[in-house]
């Protein structure tokens, strides 16, 4: 494979907004390494990539949820001589429910994949794009901006992808290298079907946003190197609100927006 190829690594592509991503970094000309659990899922689509938009696809099966699994992934990476051009932390999943009624092994095995996993890939693949001048996506959510009563641990996971992400970009300023964060709202996706997602007032009946509309607004805002993106008006407004909003209150208000239908 010719390493001055632009190539991009994206987590959790399989479905959602992940596989719109993976759809965006193609239609780009971009060689796309697709990263999940579902290996089927994966090779379909890596060859449906590679049938639309004549790039290189490739499937790469991993568990990011494993203390293991963002070194396996970087080891299959380099391992094929490959060098990122963009890295797309993607991957996540949520836990609904009162924090005193929930298991903690979904808990930790969240922390590992929304966080874990979110800083071993960048720090993994860092020297990759430093070298090429490339970009980081990180898939945050507007649930970074405050707590989550319901939530209360994926709420925290990615208040932690939004600080790190911000962090690192200034960091990262004038190296070529620029990290975006995107911060979607409730979204049509796996996502809300995974622990009683769909539960919550948040997603029950409610019209949720287009995962393809997220997709490229994010790959858009990541273009421009902007570090925060929000989508969506009402959400950007929710998440400007709230620094001016006693805490407590945002608190409550969450806590009703987000309990049980």
């Amino acid at each position: 494979m010719n390493i001055d190829q632009k190539t991009v690594l994206i987590t959790g592509a399989s479905s959602g907004i992940g596989k719109a991503l993976s759809e965006n970094f193609a239609r780009d000309g971009y060689a796309v390494i697709l990263a999940a659990r579902s290996e089927n899922k994966l090779e379909i689509l890596a060859e449906d990539l590679h049938r639309r938009f004549g790039v290189t696809a490739i499937a790469a099966t991993a568990d990011l949820e494993s203390a293991s699994g963002a070194d396996g992934l970087y080891a299959y990476v380099k391992g094929r001589g490959m060098r990122l051009s963009a890295l797309v932390n993607n991957a996540g999943f949520g836990v609904f429910g009162e924090f005193t009624d929930a298991a903690l092994g979904p808990q930790l095995s969240m922390m590992r994949l929304n966080m874990n996993a979110v800083v071993a890939l960048t720090k993994l693949f860092l020297p990759d794009l430093l070298s090429t001048k490339g970009k980081v996506l990180n898939v945050a959510s507007t649930g970074a901006f405050q707590p989550g009563p319901y939530f209360a641990v994926y709420a925290a996971t990615k208040a932690f992808v939004l600080s790190f992400s911000e962090a690192i970009a200034a960091e990262l300023a004038g190296t070529g290298v620029t990290v975006t964060a995107l911060c979607p709202g409730p979204t049509a996706t796996g996502f809300s079907g995974r622990e009683d997602m769909h539960k919550s007032r948040l997603f029950n009946g409610k019209k949720l946003q287009d995962p393809e509309q997220v997709a490229a607004a994010g790959c858009r805002a990541m273009k421009r190197g902007q570090r925060v993106y929000v989508h969506g008006l009402m959400n950007r407004l929710m998440a400007f609100s709230v620094r001016f909003t006693p805490r407590a209150i945002v608190i409550e208000v969450v806590k009703f927006l987000s309990k049980p239908a």
